[in-house]
Order: C-alpha cells, then sequence, then structure tokens
C-alpha cells in the first residue's frame, strides 16, 4: 500500500526505538527502512521490539553515514519537526502531508519521510533538503513523542489517504518525477543565476533562497521541466558573463 514510501531515522540514539520503528512500519505497509548515523545501534536490543513479524524489515534496513544518501533515488522529502518559525514555515499536519505523499504516489514518484534524533530534532541544516515539513500536534503538557510513536501517528495518516484513493495508472506514462538529487542540482544553479542577475544578496543567500525553494516543493516537477529551467539558468548565466558589467 506504502511501497513508495521510505522512512528515514536521522541519528537515532536508541536501538530500541529503531526496533520499534520497523513495527511500525510493518503495521503501515512501509518496507523501506533507513537509518543515518545510528548511535549505539544494537541489533539484539532492537529485534525483541520489532517482533518476530517485522525481523525481516529490521535486518534488510539500510544504515548510510549521511542524509543524502539515505533519500537518494526519492522525488520527494519531508521532515518532521516540533519548532516552528525562523527557517521554518508552511509546516503541514500528518493528514495534509498524507494528501501532499499520496500525490507524489500516484505521480510516479517516490517519498522520504525523515525523523530526527529523539533528544533534539533535525537541524536547519539538515531540513534545507526537505520538500516540506510536518510536525504533530500535541497538548502542551506533552510536546514530546516517542520516536515509534511519530512514526505510526504519519504512516497511519499516509495509510488511510492511500485507502481512500488507490493509485491505478490511466493513460500512457508520464515524464517520470525529479530525484531530490536533481532538485538540489537545480535550486544550485538557480541560486547561481540570482545571484548573477542580483536579484539575490550575497549576504546569506541560502537564506533568501528559501522562498524559492517552499515554491518549487509546492511542484511535482518532471525530468523534462528540469532540463528546461537548466538551460534557462545556463542562458541566463552566459548573457550575464557576456553582456553584463564589465
Amino acid at each position: 500500500m506504502l511501497q513508495n514510501v521510505r522512512v528515514v531515522l536521522f541519528s537515532p540514539k536508541y536501538p530500541e526505538n529503531i526496533g520499534s520503528v520497523a513495527r511500525a512500519c510493518l503495521n503501515m505497509g512501509v518496507d523501506d527502512l533507513v537509518v543515518v548515523a545510528p548511535r549505539n545501534f544494537d541489533m539484539e536490543k532492537a529485534l525483541p521490539l520489532a517482533t518476530a513479524h517485522a525481523r525481516h524489515i529490521l535486518e534488510t534496513a539500510r544504515i548510510t553515514d549521511t542524509l543524502a544518501e539515505a533519500v537518494e533515488g526519492c522525488t520527494a522529502v519531508y521532515g518532521t519537526t516540533a519548532r516552528t518559525g525562523g527557517w521554518r514555515k508552511g509546516i503541514m499536519s500528518p493528514e495534509t502531508l498524507a494528501g501532499v505523499v499520496d500525490e507524489r504516489i500516484g505521480s510516479g514518484g517516490n517519498v522520504a519521510i525523515v525523523f530526527g534524533p529523539e533528544d533534539k530534532g533535525l537541524t536547519n541544516e539538515e531540513t534545507s533538503i526537505c520538500s516540506g515539513l510536518m510536525t504533530i500536534p500535541t497538548s502542551r503538557e506533552g510536546t514530546s513523542l516517542n520516536l515509534a510513536q511519530a512514526v505510526v501517528v504519519v504512516l497511519y495518516e499516509c495509510f488511510k489517504k492511500a485507502l481512500a484513493s488507490p493509485y491505478t495508472p490511466d493513460g500512457p506514462p508520464e515524464e517520470r518525477p525529479t530525484t531530490v538529487q536533481e532538485q538540489e542540482a537545480l535550486f544550485g544553479n538557480l541560486q547561481e543565476t540570482l545571484l548573477a542577475i542580483d536579484f539575490l544578496k550575497d549576504d546569506n543567500p541560502d537564506y533568501w533562497m528559501l522562498p524559492v525553494r517552499r515554491f518549487f516543493s509546492k511542484i511535482n516537477l518532471k525530468r523534462n521541466e528540469f532540463n528546461l529551467l537548466m538551460g534557462v539558468c545556463r542562458q541566463v548565466q552566459w548573457f550575464v558573463k557576456r553582456y553584463g558589467p564589465k
């Protein structure tokens, strides 16, 4: 049901939580689990929490050194956060995220949902690779959720949405969606181009690129559109170099 969804755990602290997340993945039909730079990982401690039923998900989970490796091949990445404001704008609820994920899957994409460390969550640098952010509303008396609890809440909403609107291919295949790596290449090229025409200022251009990133996160950018925009950037940069200020 959620075969095109990948759960990514970024630097989890406790092996027991990884095991519990594997079980949550099994419950909601996700078999793609990736763990980035786990601390104190111990398979023997994780297995009992996964139970015998989700043992295969835990044992086949990939372990990577970086978040970029973990989301390789995905067409969209969504991060979870308990913090808002500043760089973190347009934050979705789990239900809203489920609709976005369902749309991306329906167009043939592969989606990664990233969960940060239990003790500090994802940093601004880590969320910069995300197409969007999501938070789980809680009461003020208890704003912290266990990692596996957070995973099962988010995946449940995605699973429920998938049940309501199962994907059925219709007509010829569309141009494939761009991967996260291609999107990052485009953002780098766009930033260089916008700096060249003085649309972005030299002071903290990464911050001023955030609205551009948020705009593109709303678009399920296809490979042919990626090629078009990369071509536009190349032509603008060529023009500026040839005819710009000496």
